[in-house]
């Protein structure tokens, strides 16, 4: 199965059909458009991986001082630190557990795309939906004390200097971003090859933030940095494997669908460890 094929809802053989204006009409507009736009976009992503490394950076350097600034924030409803009091570790491992159910969506419909079932086409949308859903959850919900739902302001959440939280956030940015390049380029509209790499950076990055991705002064602190080491391998390994698939797509396709399968096979494997997360 063609994976640009740009409307694999009517491929996959629904009982109606679109209207011939949105089945059949190219859209030239935006497939001219798409090019123009990569420079911006890719500058946007650019810097908000800059950002995300330089959290990685300061990380280790300030964390420690951070918690201690910004501690009074830090505080569950029964007076008791928020980290590893059980109001924390139930919040945590929610959107843990939920962040494990979108990836396995995800992996899902990658691996049925890197074997080329032709059935089920549409579930190519999975991907870019569960980045999109899953960014704004993180950007809302991911801190419990932070801006938009706690008692932190925008500049506080964002310019305080609490790594933990800036990475949250950033990571929300950059998979609601990567979501619209995925929908875009699955429809069609962004056809050229560069659209490609924002999502196997995505993971990359993301991967490399988790190995100094801290919740903390936490009583089970060695144990959330084992997860997280593992699970950051996987993701910089899937991501490698996503850029090679791209690169080698001119190559034989049994070729590009063996690094589609590794890459999708890691992004299940990535869900089922986050849907077993616990503290």
């Amino acid at each position: 199965m063609c994976e640009m094929s740009v409307w694999p809802i009517r491929i996959a053989g629904w009982a109606f059909r679109f209207p011939p204006s949105l089945s059949s009409r190219p859209i030239p507009r935006l497939r001219v458009l798409g090019p123009r736009l990569l420079p911006s976009v890719m500058f946007c992503l650019i810097v908000l991986m800059w950002g995300a490394s330089s959290a990685v950076a300061q990380s280790t350097d300030h964390g420690h001082a951070a918690v201690e600034e910004q501690g009074h924030h830090h505080v569950a409803a029964t007076g008791e630190p928020w980290e590893g009091s059980l109001q924390g570790i139930a919040y945590s491992e929610f959107n843990h557990h939920l962040a494990g159910i979108f990836l396995l969506l995800i992996g899902l419909s990658e691996i049925r795309q890197a074997l080329g079932w032709p059935a089920l086409a549409w579930t190519r949308f999975l991907l870019p939906s569960a980045l999109t859903v899953g960014g704004i959850f993180l950007l809302i919900w991911s801190d419990h004390d932070s801006w938009p739902i706690g008692s932190m302001t925008f500049v506080q959440t964002f310019f305080g200097g609490d790594q933990e939280i800036l990475q949250h956030k950033i990571n929300g940015m950059l998979a609601v971003t990567v979501g619209a390049v995925e929908l875009l380029r699955r429809l069609g509209w962004f056809a050229h090859a560069a659209w490609m790499m924002p999502l196997p950076l995505f993971a990359i990055v993301g991967g490399l933030m988790l190995f100094s991705h801290s919740h903390g002064d936490h009583p089970g602190a060695y144990q959330i940095a084992l997860h997280h080491a593992i699970m950051g391998t996987m993701a910089i390994t899937a991501g490698s494997s996503k850029l090679v698939s791209g690169w080698r797509g001119r190559q034989l396709m049994t070729e590009r669908s063996l690094w589609e399968l590794i890459w999708a096979s890691l992004v299940l494997m990535i869900g089922l460890q986050l849907l077993l997360y616990s503290e």
